[in-house]
C-alpha cells in the first residue's frame, strides 16, 4: 500500500506546477512532521491508544508503553483475558475527578501490580502480586486520579514504591 501511495504522490507532483526544489523539499518535510504528530500508536490486542507513562523512583526513571483505558468500556475490560504483558508494558485507568478506586482480578489470568496514583501524581499504595481470577476487592488508600497496572512483582523488582511520581500526557 505504501508503494502505491508513493507512486500516486510522484504522479501528482509530476502534474503539479513546478516549484523550486527547496520549496518542494520544505513542504514535504512539513507534511511528514505533521503526519508524525498525528499518528496514534495502538495496541495490537486491545486496540487502545498507547502512551508513554513514566515512573520517577529515586534517581531512576522508568518508562512504560501504556494502554490508555480512557472509556468506561475499556476500564471495565482492563487486562481481562490477557495472557501476556511484557515488562515494558502497562495499562492506565485515569479518572476525570479523583475518587476512591477499587479493582479485582476477575477473568484476569496474569498476576498484576495494581498501582494507585493520587491527585498529586504520586503513588499512594500498591496492591502487589494481585492473585489471578481473584474476586477480592483491592482498594486505593484515599482518592486516586488514576490506576496503573504492570506485571505482578515488577514494582518490587524495579524499586517502585508509594511516594514515587507517575507522569503521562494524553494528546
Amino acid at each position: 500500500m505504501r508503494v502505491l501511495y508513493l507512486g500516486v504522490a510522484f504522479a501528482v507532483a509530476a502534474c503539479s506546477p513546478a516549484e523550486s526544489g527547496a520549496a518542494l523539499s520544505q513542504n514535504s518535510q512539513s507534511s511528514q512532521a505533521g503526519a508524525a504528530k498525528t499518528e496514534i500508536r495502538r495496541h495490537p490486542v486491545s486496540g487502545l491508544q498507547i502512551i508513554d507513562v513514566t515512573v520517577k523512583s529515586g534517581d531512576e526513571t522508568i518508562t512504560f508503553d501504556t494502554e490508555l483505558a480512557d472509556t468506561a468500556e475499556a476500564q471495565t475490560r482492563g487486562l481481562m483475558f490477557r495472557t501476556e504483558l511484557a515488562d515494558d508494558e502497562a495499562m492506565i485507568f485515569p479518572t476525570e475527578v479523583p475518587q476512591q478506586r477499587s479493582f479485582w482480578m476477575k477473568n484476569t489470568p496474569l498476576s498484576l501490580d495494581i498501582i494507585f496514583i493520587g491527585p498529586d501524581g504520586k503513588i499512594t499504595n500498591i496492591a502487589a502480586d494481585a492473585v489471578p481470577y481473584s474476586l477480592e476487592s483491592l482498594p486505593s488508600a484515599g482518592l486516586a486520579s488514576a490506576v496503573f497496572e504492570i506485571r505482578g512483582g515488577l514494582a518490587e523488582e524495579l524499586g517502585i514504591k508509594p511516594g514515587d511520581e507517575v507522569m503521562w500526557d494524553v494528546d
